[in-house]
């Protein structure tokens, strides 16, 4: 068993035009005042780490590092997960996506696409650079309009989608290996990768890439009405990053699972701030820990109700709170009677002739 990093806290929902929330180093002494030991780090346009330098620069990598350092901070992971987004887009969604990336791409699905590969291999690199094992990021999707089958899907459709997935994700996982990092897919709503049953279909067209590996958020599951404890005792193998989040889901005669086109208020399943919402996190805290979690605790803040830094002043003590300190002796050895092999033969019965 290993005890849980943290808490850190994934600072993408925080980034803004004002102080202290404009800069990496002022959000660093925030995020540190408030109790955070880590930070996960958004990357890509408007991000807080330049991927594409830090793949090669070690000097950039130390400079950032070391800032952190000073501070008590440590950076838990990268996060590439709009980029991520961009390796795999339906047309459908081409306009709406087109802002994850810089301008020079808009509108060229082809090169956009291209610029998305090359950063989250970038990021694999500087991912090394700086010492980490693990990244976040999300899959992309083909197949997601064709998530309900209706009208009745084409025979091959869904296998063509993820095979094409395969396709594009295996290079990256493979730099990925080469650096010896894990690429941690967030299972996600609009995303091919949204539960367990999609997650296993990958990795077969990536042949069980050691590589392929997930990003653990509860509150996905309950907004889907998924078993979150029972995916930890399916995947614990794989899981290698944690985002700590809550949800709720309340659903009524008017509204369920697919919110009825709701603003987040209104929707029956809405994302809250820790400890306002549904998820048990003392039974998911204890799965972690025993099944050896390596990695962090790592706050993500949404919440459609609660002010973003109530949510992160919150957040780091809801976290360490709930971070188990593992035993490292049986809670009955004080009873114990050694080790006799001929005793325990003897307690069985079975006597030696």
């Amino acid at each position: 068993m290993k005890t849980l990093k943290g808490p850190g806290i994934f600072l993408a929902q925080f980034v803004g035009p004002e102080p202290p929330f404009d800069r990496l180093e002022t959000l660093a002494d925030w995020a540190a005042g408030l109790g955070y030991v880590g930070l996960q780090l958004p990357t890509g346009v408007g991000g807080l780490f330049d991927v594409a330098q830090g793949a090669e620069s070690q000097a950039y990598c130390d400079d950032v590092k070391g800032m952190l350092a000073d501070k008590g901070l440590a950076i838990t992971e990268l996060s590439t997960h709009l980029q991520g987004q961009l390796v795999a887009v339906h047309p459908a969604y081409d306009e709406l996506f087109d802002g994850f990336a810089p301008p020079e791409v808009r509108g060229r699905p082809q090169a956009r696409q291209a610029w998305a590969v090359g950063q989250v291999k970038a990021a694999a690199r500087a991912s090394q650079r700086l010492g980490l094992t693990a990244h976040a990021t999300f899959s992309g999707a083909l197949a997601w309009p064709y998530l309900y089958p209706w009208p009745q899907r084409p025979a091959g459709l869904v296998e063509e989608a993820f095979a094409e997935l395969g396709r594009r994700w295996k290079p990256i996982l493979d730099v990925f290996d080469d650096c010896g990092v894990d690429a941690c897919y967030e299972i996600h709503p609009g995303e091919d990768l949204h539960d367990g049953a999609t997650y296993e279909r990958f990795l077969d067209e990536v042949q069980g890439h050691p590589r392929a590996c997930l990003l653990f958020d509860p509150s996905h599951f309950v907004l889907q009405q998924l078993d979150y404890l029972d995916y930890i005792d399916r995947y614990h193998e794989r899981i290698r990053a944690f985002h700590v989040k809550d949800a709720e889901f309340r659903p009524t005669g008017r509204a369920g699972a697919y919110g009825g086109y709701l603003g987040w208020t209104e929707r029956p399943g809405r994302f809250r701030s820790l400890g306002d919402g549904q998820v048990d996190f003392g039974a998911v805290f204890s799965k972690l820990a025993q099944y050896g979690y390596p990695g962090w605790a790592v706050l993500e803040w949404e919440c459609a109700l609660k002010h973003p830094e109530d949510g992160a002043r919150e957040g780091a003590p809801f976290i360490r709170d709930h971070i188990i300190r593992v035993t490292e002796r049986a809670f009955d050895d004080f009873a114990g009677a050694g080790t006799d092999a001929a005793a325990n033969r003897r307690l069985l019965g079975l006597q030696d002739n």
